[in-house]
Protein backbone atom coordinates (compact mmCIF):
# COMPACT_ATOMS: atom_id res chain seq x y z
CA UNK A 1 0.00 0.00 0.00
CA UNK A 2 1.27 3.37 -0.67
CA UNK A 3 0.11 6.25 1.31
CA UNK A 4 0.16 10.23 1.04
CA UNK A 5 1.63 12.32 4.01
CA UNK A 6 -1.07 13.60 6.87
CA UNK A 7 -0.69 16.95 6.51
CA UNK A 8 -3.11 18.25 9.63
CA UNK A 9 -1.32 19.36 12.52
CA UNK A 10 -4.04 19.34 14.75
CA UNK A 11 -4.46 15.22 14.48
CA UNK A 12 -4.11 13.90 17.63
CA UNK A 13 -1.59 11.99 18.74
CA UNK A 14 -3.43 8.43 18.49
CA UNK A 15 -4.49 9.16 15.12
CA UNK A 16 -1.62 9.92 14.02
CA UNK A 17 -0.24 6.51 15.21
CA UNK A 18 -3.39 4.65 14.11
CA UNK A 19 -2.93 6.16 10.78
CA UNK A 20 1.04 5.20 10.74
CA UNK A 21 0.10 1.70 11.92
CA UNK A 22 -2.95 1.80 8.85
CA UNK A 23 -0.54 2.65 6.65
CA UNK A 24 1.70 -0.42 7.19
CA UNK A 25 0.76 -3.14 5.58
CA UNK A 26 1.97 -5.75 8.39
CA UNK A 27 -0.32 -4.09 10.93
CA UNK A 28 -3.26 -2.79 8.55
CA UNK A 29 -5.73 -5.15 9.18
CA UNK A 30 -5.44 -4.94 12.87
CA UNK A 31 -5.19 -0.87 13.11
CA UNK A 32 -8.42 -1.12 11.01
CA UNK A 33 -10.12 -2.89 13.81
CA UNK A 34 -8.96 -0.48 16.15
CA UNK A 35 -10.80 2.01 13.66
CA UNK A 36 -13.83 0.40 13.84
CA UNK A 37 -13.20 -0.27 17.83
CA UNK A 38 -13.05 3.11 18.60
CA UNK A 39 -15.35 4.63 16.10
CA UNK A 40 -18.30 2.18 15.73
CA UNK A 41 -20.59 3.75 18.22
CA UNK A 42 -20.00 7.57 17.64
CA UNK A 43 -20.71 6.52 13.72
CA UNK A 44 -23.44 4.67 14.56
CA UNK A 45 -25.59 7.20 16.57
CA UNK A 46 -24.80 10.07 14.15
CA UNK A 47 -26.30 7.49 11.14
CA UNK A 48 -29.27 6.60 13.50
CA UNK A 49 -30.38 9.89 14.36
CA UNK A 50 -30.26 10.78 9.99
CA UNK A 51 -32.23 7.17 9.59
CA UNK A 52 -34.03 6.87 12.87
CA UNK A 53 -34.24 2.94 12.20
CA UNK A 54 -31.80 0.41 14.16
CA UNK A 55 -31.32 -1.99 11.04
CA UNK A 56 -30.78 0.46 8.59
CA UNK A 57 -28.56 2.40 10.87
CA UNK A 58 -26.70 -0.90 11.21
CA UNK A 59 -26.12 -1.50 7.49
CA UNK A 60 -25.06 1.61 7.09
CA UNK A 61 -22.80 1.59 9.33
CA UNK A 62 -21.01 -1.66 7.93
CA UNK A 63 -21.30 0.17 4.54
CA UNK A 64 -19.27 3.32 6.08
CA UNK A 65 -16.47 0.94 6.85
CA UNK A 66 -16.27 -1.02 3.81
CA UNK A 67 -16.26 2.30 1.97
CA UNK A 68 -13.38 3.59 4.45
CA UNK A 69 -11.66 0.16 3.81
CA UNK A 70 -11.89 0.43 0.09
CA UNK A 71 -10.60 3.92 0.39
CA UNK A 72 -7.88 4.07 2.72
CA UNK A 73 -5.05 3.63 0.72
CA UNK A 74 -6.14 7.49 -0.68
CA UNK A 75 -6.72 8.71 2.93
CA UNK A 76 -4.46 11.90 2.37
CA UNK A 77 -4.88 13.13 6.21
CA UNK A 78 -5.80 16.59 4.85
CA UNK A 79 -8.19 15.91 7.66
CA UNK A 80 -8.83 14.10 10.83
CA UNK A 81 -9.68 10.36 10.44
CA UNK A 82 -12.48 11.13 12.50
CA UNK A 83 -13.95 13.84 10.18
CA UNK A 84 -13.23 11.20 6.72
CA UNK A 85 -15.10 8.83 8.59
CA UNK A 86 -18.36 11.11 9.40
CA UNK A 87 -18.30 12.47 6.20
CA UNK A 88 -18.27 9.00 4.34
CA UNK A 89 -20.87 8.02 7.03
CA UNK A 90 -23.12 11.37 6.65
CA UNK A 91 -22.72 10.43 2.25
CA UNK A 92 -24.24 6.95 2.94
CA UNK A 93 -26.86 8.13 5.69
CA UNK A 94 -27.93 11.06 3.14
CA UNK A 95 -27.37 8.70 -0.40
CA UNK A 96 -29.79 5.58 1.63
CA UNK A 97 -32.13 8.45 2.75
CA UNK A 98 -32.33 9.45 -1.60
CA UNK A 99 -33.04 5.88 -2.41
CA UNK A 100 -35.95 5.53 0.18
CA UNK A 101 -37.71 8.90 -1.08
CA UNK A 102 -37.70 7.37 -4.03
CA UNK A 103 -38.49 3.73 -3.67
CA UNK A 104 -41.71 4.49 -1.05
CA UNK A 105 -42.29 7.29 -3.28
CA UNK A 106 -42.12 10.23 -0.59
CA UNK A 107 -42.17 13.96 -1.56
CA UNK A 108 -39.81 15.90 0.26
CA UNK A 109 -42.96 17.48 2.08
CA UNK A 110 -44.27 14.19 3.22
CA UNK A 111 -40.91 13.00 4.47
CA UNK A 112 -41.69 14.69 8.60
CA UNK A 113 -44.71 12.37 8.32
CA UNK A 114 -42.47 9.60 7.01
CA UNK A 115 -39.77 10.06 9.67
CA UNK A 116 -42.11 10.57 12.77
CA UNK A 117 -44.13 7.25 11.68
CA UNK A 118 -40.64 5.99 11.88
CA UNK A 119 -40.01 7.41 15.02
CA UNK A 120 -43.24 6.17 16.57
CA UNK A 121 -42.70 2.26 15.71
CA UNK A 122 -39.38 2.33 16.64
CA UNK A 123 -38.62 -0.02 19.91
CA UNK A 124 -34.73 0.16 19.78
CA UNK A 125 -34.81 3.30 21.52
CA UNK A 126 -35.92 3.66 25.19
CA UNK A 127 -36.99 7.45 26.48
CA UNK A 128 -39.57 9.23 28.39
CA UNK A 129 -42.37 11.38 26.65
CA UNK A 130 -39.94 14.54 26.18
CA UNK A 131 -37.12 12.27 24.58
CA UNK A 132 -39.76 11.01 21.81
CA UNK A 133 -41.03 14.62 21.79
CA UNK A 134 -37.37 15.94 20.76
CA UNK A 135 -37.32 13.46 18.29
CA UNK A 136 -40.06 14.30 16.37
CA UNK A 137 -39.28 18.27 16.63
CA UNK A 138 -36.18 16.90 14.97
CA UNK A 139 -37.25 15.10 12.72
CA UNK A 140 -39.67 17.94 11.45
CA UNK A 141 -36.55 19.99 10.49
CA UNK A 142 -35.24 20.27 6.84
CA UNK A 143 -32.85 17.73 6.36
CA UNK A 144 -29.64 19.84 6.23
CA UNK A 145 -31.07 21.73 9.83
CA UNK A 146 -31.58 18.03 11.25
CA UNK A 147 -28.27 16.96 10.37
CA UNK A 148 -26.30 20.18 11.97
CA UNK A 149 -28.70 19.99 14.55
CA UNK A 150 -27.72 16.48 15.25
CA UNK A 151 -24.02 17.22 15.00
CA UNK A 152 -23.93 20.21 17.27
CA UNK A 153 -26.80 19.68 20.10
CA UNK A 154 -26.02 15.33 20.48
CA UNK A 155 -22.13 14.61 19.30
CA UNK A 156 -21.28 18.45 21.00
CA UNK A 157 -19.09 18.88 17.64
CA UNK A 158 -17.67 21.96 17.01
CA UNK A 159 -18.64 24.15 14.03
CA UNK A 160 -15.18 23.94 12.61
CA UNK A 161 -15.14 20.08 11.86
CA UNK A 162 -19.02 20.53 11.20
CA UNK A 163 -17.76 22.89 7.93
CA UNK A 164 -14.48 20.39 7.07
CA UNK A 165 -17.05 17.24 7.35
CA UNK A 166 -20.51 18.80 5.65
CA UNK A 167 -17.98 21.59 3.48
CA UNK A 168 -20.18 25.20 4.14
CA UNK A 169 -19.22 27.79 6.00
CA UNK A 170 -18.98 28.06 10.21
CA UNK A 171 -21.12 31.13 9.35
CA UNK A 172 -23.67 29.26 7.36
CA UNK A 173 -23.83 26.09 10.37
CA UNK A 174 -24.39 28.61 13.05
CA UNK A 175 -27.16 29.98 10.96
CA UNK A 176 -28.81 26.70 10.33
CA UNK A 177 -28.29 25.10 13.86
CA UNK A 178 -29.87 28.86 15.49
CA UNK A 179 -32.98 28.02 12.94
CA UNK A 180 -33.22 24.88 13.83
CA UNK A 181 -32.89 25.67 17.86
CA UNK A 182 -35.59 28.09 16.94
CA UNK A 183 -38.37 25.73 15.22
CA UNK A 184 -37.57 22.89 17.89
CA UNK A 185 -38.59 25.96 20.42
CA UNK A 186 -41.63 26.23 18.28
CA UNK A 187 -42.20 22.64 17.42
CA UNK A 188 -42.86 22.35 21.40
CA UNK A 189 -44.49 25.46 21.52
CA UNK A 190 -47.41 24.34 19.24
CA UNK A 191 -47.48 20.58 20.65
CA UNK A 192 -48.10 21.37 24.49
Amino acid sequence: MKFLPIMDKNTPKEDLELVARLREPSTCREAFGDVIKRYSETLYWQIRRMVNNHDDANDLLQNTFMKAWGAIENFRGDAKLSTWLHKIAINESITFLEKERKRLNISLDDEESFLINTIEADQHIDGDELALKLRKAIASLPEKQRLVFNMKYYDEMKYEQMSEILGTSVGALKASYHLAVKKIEQFFEDND
